[in-house]
């Protein structure tokens, strides 16, 4: 095995993955939903870990998927899906904005019914969507480097996959917990009251920053 290839390549995943992970969609949305649904810090470590693994299993998969029938076709893919990432966090921020709006109309007609159900299946639902949010939305970038560790074998495509999934997660979790800690600080009465769909308009606002500047 040519092992300064390999080191290349595993820093080459590395970089692309932290810088990758840089983007505001790839923290921003959890900060904002922490704040608005008052997670703890373990677990919104715990969602932003389930949502980077969807995200960096894709990109994986893609990947070997590229190795197998071609480049070029994989990155077009990776790319149109990637084009669908503001959409999709667009459509998600106006959803769960709306279902502020809603919750707080609700809570102010009939007051609170199933309290613990009703929690424990919206608290499950926004996972989820994290989840299937970040599950489309591929790092392109990591491709070509699967590629060109395809020639040094199985073993070496499989470390330079886990330094890329290692440097997302951490990547994502730190920055998430930084801007945590930040959105946590503020003391704002209405942030309280309209947390979910400030929330939800902050993520509005990140779907158009990504789909405009196509990051």
């Amino acid at each position: 095995m040519n092992q300064p290839l390999l080191f290349t390549l595993i820093a080459a995943a590395m970089t692309v993955a932290a810088l990758h992970s840089l983007a505001p969609d790839h923290w921003a949305p959890f900060a904002a939903l922490s704040r608005a649904r008052n997670w703890s810090a373990g677990r919104t470590a715990r969602v932003t870990l389930i949502c980077g693994l969807g995200h960096v299993t894709v990109s994986a998969v893609l990947g070997l998927v590229a190795i197998t029938i071609g480049l070029e076709v994989i990155e077009a893919l990776g790319a149109r899906m990637e084009s669908v990432a503001g959409i999709l966090l667009i459509t998600f921020g106006v959803l769960y904005g709306l279902w502020g709006l809603r919750k707080k109309a609700g809570h102010h007609l009939h007051g609170h019914s199933h309290p613990s159900y009703d929690h424990i299946h919206e608290e499950t639902t926004t996972a989820w969507s994290l989840f299937a949010l970040f599950s489309v939305d591929p790092c392109v970038a990591l491709l070509p480097i699967l590629v060109a560790a395809a020639p040094l074998g199985t073993a070496a495509v499989i470390i330079v996959i886990l330094a890329y999934e290692l440097a997302t997660i951490t990547t994502m979790i730190s920055l998430v917990l930084l801007a945590r800690a930040g959105v946590t600080r503020l003391k704002f009465h209405w942030l309280d009251h309209w947390g979910h769909t400030a929330a939800g308009a902050f993520i509005v606002l990140v779907g158009i920053v990504v789909g405009v500047l196509g990051i």
